[in-house]
């Protein structure tokens, strides 16, 4: 089992991703999962190395920065009431974000193993269909299902 707290928002909109990773920066503040360098350190490691990643079906934000702005480990997944862009992680130019899912992890040896996992189920078009069209309420069971309690041979995320 993971030791992360997942917070979930929805019915949420963004004029563009600044905004968005400001309100990502405050609510994470205000949780107390991170230190208040963290909003100023999301945005620098944002502009560095964008986190826009386009799927098959849809594009995703994954948004994060270093540990050393972590106190606890958390997922923050935003679902906006309309599309966000972003700047591609492995392109050029932007792509619409449909779903933002803001990392926060105390070990940065984990991050990999994470983001290797949720890039595998996020490659899946009914799971990530899921998260898009599932009520606010069941969002964060969803994730935890589908990332941190997959098959057995698979059990090695974590969020620490």
């Amino acid at each position: 089992m993971h030791n992360c707290a997942i917070f979930v928002k929805t019915g949420i909109s963004f004029a563009d991703y600044h905004e968005a990773l400001a309100h990502i920066g405050e609510r994470m503040v205000q949780e107390g999962v991170v230190e208040t360098t963290y909003p100023q350190a999301l945005i620098h490691r944002e502009a560095e190395y964008p986190t826009g990643i386009q799927l098959e079906h849809h594009a995703v934000a994954i948004p994060h920065c270093e540990a050393i702005h972590a106190r606890s480990p958390a997922i923050y997944l935003i679902r906006p009431d309309t599309t966000v862009e972003f700047f591609q992680a492995d392109d050029e130019g932007t792509i619409p974000a449909r779903l933002i899912i803001a990392l926060i992890v105390t070990h940065p040896s984990e991050q990999l193993k994470l983001l290797r996992q949720l890039f595998s189920q996020l490659q899946e078009p009914v799971f990530f269909e899921r998260l898009l069209t599932a009520p606010e309420e069941q969002l964060a069971a969803l994730f935890e299902q589908h990332i941190f309690l997959p098959a057995p041979e698979k059990r090695s995320a974590v969020c620490t």
